[in-house]
């Protein structure tokens, strides 16, 4: 093709000035090459639909990722350097649309899938991902999942072509827990999520969580109801209130939780909200002078975890989005990102100079890649592909509160940090049986 542009350019030299001479120089030069092609990553999320504003939310948080990789000249080869690009495919959130935008993005030259708002769908393109490699070595891709936390994914589905930058549900629930079992008043709790394969594990991890940390608590009720299609929780409000539960644990998110928030503040549920997304998209809003003191939030991150770094980080990303209703920062996404620079760096060194290595060898790579950025580190464990990181809980308080210097989307609520658990703490076992390559 390149050769074919040089012919035509020859062809019309007599009408080209300027510039235009010194591009069609390029032709003539000895062993004359193409720019080596970007590295392209494909953001297959649902971004319209019942969550599309979590989509957005990811989309925004990458975009600025990649501005800041790309800023320093980008992914670097040994030999130059290539930048990244993102492009977007819409799921609508289903695993059908999904697998769909999977081929268009591989036929569209994606080297890398990024993907984290549903654990069904993340499993079906794990599961799609690794035949496709399997069959097509030539186009090898990555999957990179930076929400999808149904700890299955990293254990008996665990996959050599697939990391996991989120901390998984059990890992969550495990930093909720340390502080729930301190709530010595606590006596009852009602149990509620999203009935898919998330959701279920979140309900299955609590009970036996909860039977070893405080046998004492009575489950007061247990629920799962459909994924996104629940417009009003009133009556389940009303069950929890009927059930006497004191706290109500739940994986719930996007449109499920402000919902559910919302139905508790007007149907006058006065408990404690354990939740795993309470900190954001609406939530905050949605419950108000309900939720503070009473809405727990468990997170890889929080903006007010008060250090210098995690300031600075903090306004520079509001700086980039100022609109309130785009106050959604994930600090784990922007540690992937620049885990994946850093691991087709080092894999760059031993590939042929100037070109993108392939799928393989950048997989490698990122089993041994450990990042940090605005005072948050992590590292990826290479027998499962769970990154390892600290967690934090908050409660929702005022903002100006003690210790809660931001607020949420503008709502005047943020979450003050109450526990912290380093990496070690957070982590898990794993049963991972990974085949390698």
């Amino acid at each position: 093709m390149f050769i074919v542009v040089c012919q035509v350019l020859k062809r019309r030299c007599k009408a080209l000035c300027g510039a235009s001479l010194a591009a069609l120089a390029l032709c003539f030069l000895p062993g004359a090459q193409a720019a080596p092609a970007p590295l392209k990553l494909a953001l297959i999320e649902g971004l319209s639909g019942p969550n599309a504003s979590g989509g957005e939310a990811v989309f925004r948080n990458l975009s600025w990722a990649i501005e800041r990789v790309n800023a320093r000249g980008g992914v670097a080869l040994g030999k130059g350097s290539v930048p990244m690009v993102l492009e977007r495919f819409d799921s609508q959130g289903q695993t059908q649309e999904a697998l769909s935008a999977l081929r268009l993005a591989i036929d569209g030259g994606a080297r890398v899938v990024l993907q984290g708002n549903s654990s069904a769908v993340a499993a079906a393109l794990i599961d799609a991902i690794q035949k496709h490699n399997a069959r097509d070595p030539a186009r090898r891709v990555l999957f990179l999942n930076y929400a999808a936390v149904d700890p299955a994914l990293t254990n008996e589905k665990c996959s050599f072509w697939h990391f996991r930058f989120d901390a998984h549900a059990d890992m969550r629930l495990t930093a909720l827990m340390q502080v729930l079992r301190e709530d010595a008043a606590l006596k009852a709790v009602y149990l509620l999520g999203q009935d898919y394969s998330f959701g279920q594990s979140v309900l299955r991890q609590a009970r036996q969580q909860l039977a070893q940390q405080r046998p004492d608590i009575r489950i007061a009720g247990e629920e799962l109801h459909p994924l996104l299609r629940i417009k009003d929780f009133t009556p389940y409000i009303a069950k929890i209130k009927a059930s006497g539960a004191q706290a109500v644990l739940t994986g719930n998110f996007g449109p499920d939780l402000t919902l559910l928030v919302k139905a508790a503040r007007e149907g006058g549920f006065e408990g404690t909200f354990y939740t795993f997304y309470g900190n954001a998209l609406g939530a905050p809003a949605a419950m108000g002078e309900a939720g503070v003191g009473k809405v727990l939030a468990v997170a890889d991150w929080l903006p007010n975890v008060q250090t210098k770094g995690a300031d600075n980080f903090y306004r520079a990303f509001r700086a980039r989005f100022p609109r309130p209703e785009d106050d959604y920062v994930h600090l784990r996404m922007q540690l992937m990102v620049e885990a994946l620079a850093q691991a087709v760096g080092e894999a760059a060194k031993r590939s042929s100079p100037g070109e993108l290595p392939e799928a393989a060898e950048v997989a490698r790579a990122l089993e041994g890649v450990s990042v940090s950025l605005a005072d948050q580190s992590g590292a990826m464990r290479a027998s499962d592909h769970q990154f390892q990181q600290p967690l934090v809980v908050g409660v929702m308080e005022r903002q100006g509160a003690p210790g809660v210097k931001f607020d949420v989307e503008g709502s005047g609520y943020g979450f003050r940090v109450v526990k912290t658990l380093s990496a070690e703490q957070a982590r898990q076992p794993e049963t991972c049986a990974m085949q390698r390559f």
